[in-house]
């Protein structure tokens, strides 16, 4: 039988500092167990055990602290992040069916000592650990899967007598000698004084053994040197060994049929990784479910039939004397092909090769009186539009809701919610496999559960108000698309690809050789080694070549320059211009998707392509937005909110001088530098209002000293005294800095003036970066999602306002602060109007949201 014993403490510890904290969004951590149960599932892939046995260490003290008060009398106790996590492994890996191995008085490597010991003839034993003590027990029916980091990734690498013969030059129980003689400061073993490896491990090579050193000291080949220490030592070397030699007879079941895995608890096990929030663990090891996670009692039903639909007629009369239809819906090509209903306890299924289908649908879907719950309410808009179905009434959408209740989650499919937020699990009756007939059955359930929850965070109005009836938007703003001209594009490029060839050549002149640029190794060396230029940065691959050192040395070479700015168009030309082009739809235009649910501060984000990301601080990467259009016949239109996230701040803060100056029309940066320089107005130059307006946007961020003055470039010391001149004279923001991060570790979480959450667990973290980056997103998330709110709220209103006046304007794209709406140039002026009244008036603040209006025929030219 194979056997594979792990080390609880080595290994969870490893997963611990190898994989960056997580938490859920209640904020415990997770980080550990996670990446402990990731190595487990792998071991047990690769090395396919009849039996595993986790052994893990007591608190207790061992035989070896009884033996030498030192042995690891320097070790610090577990961060509490990591000690928090130690009781919910145990607890999962026994719902698992795993065994748990500890013994009062012993350690983990003993009990892996004894087990490893016990495995003779057919039987064999795997030591997983990430401690090199335990390579000691390799031998002809054991061997030690060290866990390892190399060049920043983790991997196991597989010790037997051979590996170690090779990397130490000694048989594996030589090691026990070698530890004997150099000691081992990270158990606090004393060793010789004096005696480091290398001289340790050319002795026991050479002499075997410390027996046969210390019997035969006055005639062996040995430094006096040496010989004098290991003299004088001789005690601690003799201790050393006991100390750091691996107890083999431990009082445990050493049977390797005793750590077969047995039955494993689902519901617990179901209920444990759903709370630690790993779904995805949860499908890798293939746990099932069979009933309520919390009480089975709850309901006798169990499963629930699946039916075909034969009476279209029949199933809206059932669904409209509800006023309720619950509903998952299957797409192709955009099209419905079926639908799933929850209704009266059985699943029924619609499917569009019924010729009542099409009907049936557009009649539900339509109907004022009949609530809509699902879980993708864009994709049932985006259908709705593409045919010309004015859909009524979406109550729910569990993935926006789930998105709302924790913005932090990887994703949002019903299955997860169901698990996460522990709703019964109910099987269908079907004799294959049908995802979506499941996913219906969980509909209700999930819908009641969230919904309970959305309204008992008074979230109602922020799901309902806010991120359904923008689901719309998206959808309609996804179909209509932004014109593109591809001939500029194309041209654009060739330009830049002869600009990139022509810088190329004149670095190589520079440096005097050909070599690849965008290799960062080669470019190290040209820069460091060829030209002799100072380096910032090395890494184990070679020099650092990053932007920050590049820009840093700009000066001392004018090929630093010349290469930043081969990167910039590269960049420009791959990215953007062959990136764009091969996104072109027939129409012409760009159909970019726009996601509610991927950030955590509420902002809209956009893929395939990111509309929102193209360029717009270099004059070059705005020459993009001239290949923007509007169709023949449209201009566009383009309104920009005006320092909304400051207007925000000066709301939430409720800080007088900043509102006065808002309610004045003052500019706010003149303000600001007039304030921290103490000087009057008259008296502020072009460099001051800058450096004012970098603080004003790096409060909004929750900046820090050292962060501001890299960007201003100016000394730590001067960037602390302009935040300290600023909040002094803004007092009411000082005041809300405080308040917000202390409410927030009260609370667990930051709000936005619209109830939008952010969890912020790393305000209890031990770490002291970690717990500083809590604090500023603390400071940082009710503005930045209240803006992100308010964006919202008025494309909802204007889309709705361009709609109710029959406009043949269309809403196309939204980028951060700024919204796009491409109008028929006779409606132009009124669309203007519209985006401006709406913009402004999205919300009440305690200042006026102004908003800036301009119209052209390109992007560039209404935007610049």
């Amino acid at each position: 039988m194979k056997l594979l014993a792990i080390d609880g403490n080595s290994i969870l510890n490893r997963a611990f500092y190898g994989i960056k904290l997580l938490t859920t969004k209640d904020g415990r951590f997770t980080n550990g167990i996670y990446g402990f149960m990731n190595i487990l599932t792998k071991l047990k892939d690769e090395y396919s055990p009849d039996a595993v046995a986790i052994a893990f260490d007591l608190k207790a003290p061992t035989f070896r602290h009884k033996m030498y008060d030192g042995y690891k009398a320097q070790r610090k106790g577990m961060p509490p992040e990591l000690a928090q996590q130690m009781p919910v492994l145990k607890e999962l890996l026994t719902a698992l069916g795993y065994t748990i191995v500890e013994k009062e008085g012993y350690e983990a490597d003993d009990i892996l000592g004894t087990l490893s010991a016990s495995c003779k003839g057919d039987d064999f034993c795997y030591i997983a650990t990430g401690d090199r003590d335990s390579l000691q027990l390799v031998g002809d029916n054991a061997t030690v899967l060290l866990a390892s980091t190399k060049m920043g990734k983790a991997q196991t690498v597989c010790y037997d007598a051979e590996k170690i013969k090779e990397e130490y030059g000694v048989e594996p129980k030589q090691l026990i000698d070698i530890k004997a003689l150099m000691g081992d400061s990270s158990d606090n073993i004393p060793g010789v004084a004096g005696v480091g490896q290398k001289t340790a491990s050319d002795l026991i090579s050479k002499f075997s053994n410390i027996d046969y050193i210390y019997e035969n000291i006055d005639t062996l080949d040995i430094k006096q040197g040496t010989k004098d220490k290991l003299v004088k030592d001789k005690e601690m070397a003799y201790l050393s060994r006991k100390l750091g030699k691996i107890f083999l007879e431990v009082p445990i079941d050493a049977q390797i049929k005793s750590y077969v895995q047995s039955s494993v608890d689902n519901e617990k096990s179901l209920k444990l990784l759903a709370s630690l929030e790993m779904f995805g663990m949860i499908e890798r090891i293939g746990l099932q479910s069979n009933g309520d996670f919390e009480n089975q009692e709850k309901s006798k039903e169990k499963s629930i039939a699946l039916e075909e639909c034969l009476d279209y007629n029949a199933l809206f009369a059932s669904i409209n004397q509800d006023s309720k239809a619950y509903f998952i819906t299957e797409y192709e090509s955009g099209q419905i092909t079926d639908m799933y209903f929850c209704a009266n306890s059985k699943i029924v299924h619609a499917s569009n090769t019924n010729m009542e289908f099409g009907s049936f649908v557009a009649k539900l879907l339509s109907d004022e009186q009949i609530e809509k719950y699902t879980a993708d309410s864009k994709g049932l808009f985006r259908y709705c539009l593409d045919n010309d179905i004015d859909i009524k009434n979406v109550k729910m959408d569990i993935s926006l809701a789930g998105y709302i209740l924790n913005p932090s989650a990887n994703g949002y499919d019903i299955i997860r919610l169901s698990q996460e937020y522990n709703v019964q699990q109910v099987q269908v009756q079907v004799q294959t496999e049908n995802e979506k007939a499941q996913q219906a059955a969980l509909l209700l359930p999930v819908c009641n559960t969230l919904g309970a929850i959305i309204e008992q965070n008074e979230q109602s109005s922020l799901l309902c108000d806010i991120e359904i009836p923008l689901a719309k938007v998206l959808a309609s703003m996804e179909k209509t698309g932004f014109e593109v001209d591809a001939q500029g594009i194309t041209d654009f490029g060739n330009e830049l690809a002869q600009k990139i060839a022509e810088i190329e050549k004149t670095v190589y002149e520079q440096v005097g050789y050909e070599f690849n640029l965008n290799s960062p190794k080669q470019l190290g060396e040209a820069l460091f080694e060829k030209l002799g230029l100072p380096a910032k940065k090395k890494t184990k691959s070679g020099y650092s070549t990053s932007a920050d050192v590049l820009e840093s040395l700009s000066n001392m070479h004018p090929a630093v320059a010349d290469i930043l700015e081969y990167r910039t168009l590269a960049k420009l030309k791959s990215t953007y211009c062959d990136g764009l082009l091969k996104v072109i739809a027939d129409d012409g235009r760009i159909h970019s998707t726009l996601n509610q649910t991927e950030t955590r501060t509420g902002r809209i984000s956009s893929t395939e392509p990111n509309l929102q990301n193209i360029p717009v601080r270099s004059p070059i990467g705005r020459e993009l937005r001239k290949f923007f259009r509007a169709k023949d016949g449209c201009v566009l239109v383009d309104a920009d909110y005006s320092q909304i996230e400051l207007r925000v701040l000066a709301d939430i803060a409720n800080d007088e001088v900043m509102i006065n100056a808002f309610l004045n029309n003052d500019d706010i940066h003149t303000i600001t530098a007039s304030q921290v320089f103490n000087l009057p107005i008259s008296m502020v130059t072009p460099l001051m209002r800058s450096r004012a307006k970098a603080v004003n946007f790096g409060i909004v961020y929750g900046i820090g000293a050292f962060s501001l003055a890299k960007d201003i470039g100016v000394t730590r010391a001067e960037a602390d005294t302009y935040i300290k001149e600023y909040l002094e004279h803004y007092s009411g923001v000082r005041e809300y800095m405080d308040t917000v991060v202390k409410d927030a570790k009260e609370n667990g979480f930051v709000t936005t003036t619209f109830n939008r959450r952010r969890y912020l667990p790393e305000l209890t973290a031990s770490n002291g970066m970690l717990r500083a980056f809590g604090e500023r997103v603390a400071r940082n998330m009710p503005i930045q999602g209240t803006a992100a709110d308010i964006i919202k709220i008025a494309m909802v209103r204007v889309y709705e306002r361009l709609k109710n006046e029959g406009m043949q304007s269309r809403l196309i794209l939204q980028v951060h602060d700024e919204l796009i709406v491409e109008a028929p140039s006779n409606e132009s002026e009124r669309a203007s109007q519209i985006l401006k009244e709406e913009m402004e008036n999205a919300c009440k603040l305690k200042v006026p949201m102004t908003v800036d209006v301009h119209s052209d025929k390109t992007w560039y030219g209404a935007k610049g």
